[in-house]
């Protein structure tokens, strides 16, 4: 019962702090919360819902703005929120995408815990990769948490650029417009709409704390490993 409870408020931590977010800052937060997905998991199935539903105008006093602009509620600003998603991102998966390039296999092998991978996910990924080409980018731009973990990959295993910046934008519109749509067609019937969401929001909390307990566990596990005595 503890464990449930501390589940629950673990759940309703990550959806208020999301919702706060989107609702106080709008376009911004969706950019900046989709820029950060690319690299490292941040809801953004609830980020895009929630961006839908604001857009259809569910909630009393907030709006979709732009530099001072508002966006008319409805398709104009379904529209705004979810390019808002689109874009952001887009510019984190070329962020992670260079920083693949730029730190290699080494680091990444070294330093990979802190992105949840190990050499043994980079050996898969590389398998895929070498499979799948192309499409293992937009594959994964459509698949739940892995999504998050596809940026980094490419660089590393030196995907063609352009390739991957326009299956990325492909598989990025899809995922925004898709779940934003589900907001926006929730409109007033948002909370109904929640508690079914919710079962979603449960795999999401559980892949973000498995994902922290993995680091915790590998960290643990480095500071007990005794140092080779030297021959």
């Amino acid at each position: 019962m503890l464990v449930a409870n501390a589940f629950s408020d673990l759940l309703h931590w990550v959806t208020d702090s999301v919702t706060d977010l989107i609702g106080n800052y709008g376009l911004y937060a969706v950019f900046v919360l989709m820029l950060v997905d690319a690299v490292l998991p941040a809801a953004s199935e609830v980020v895009m819902v929630y961006a839908g539903a604001i857009a259809a105008g569910a909630f009393a006093g907030q709006s979709v703005t732009l530099f001072g602009y508002e966006f008319e509620s409805g398709f104009p600003a379904y529209v705004a929120m979810s390019l808002a998603g689109t874009i952001g991102y887009l510019i984190g998966s070329i962020g992670g995408w260079w920083l693949g390039v730029r730190l290699g296999r080494p680091w990444l092998e070294q330093h990979g815990r802190w992105f949840h991978l190990d050499t043994h996910k980079l050996d898969r990924a590389e398998r895929w990769f070498d499979r799948w080409e192309g499409w293992a980018v937009f594959i994964g731009r459509v698949s739940p948490v892995v999504r998050s973990f596809i940026s980094i990959p490419a660089g590393v295993f030196k995907a063609r650029f352009w390739p991957y910046f326009w299956l990325t934008l492909l598989g990025s519109a899809i995922w925004c417009f898709a779940f934003a749509g589900a907001g926006w067609a929730a409109g007033a019937n948002w909370e109904k709409f929640h508690d079914a969401f919710k079962y979603v929001e449960y795999l999401i909390v559980v892949a973000i704390v498995a994902a922290a307990a993995f680091l915790v566990w590998r960290y643990v596990r480095r500071r007990r490993t005794p140092v080779d005595e030297p021959v």
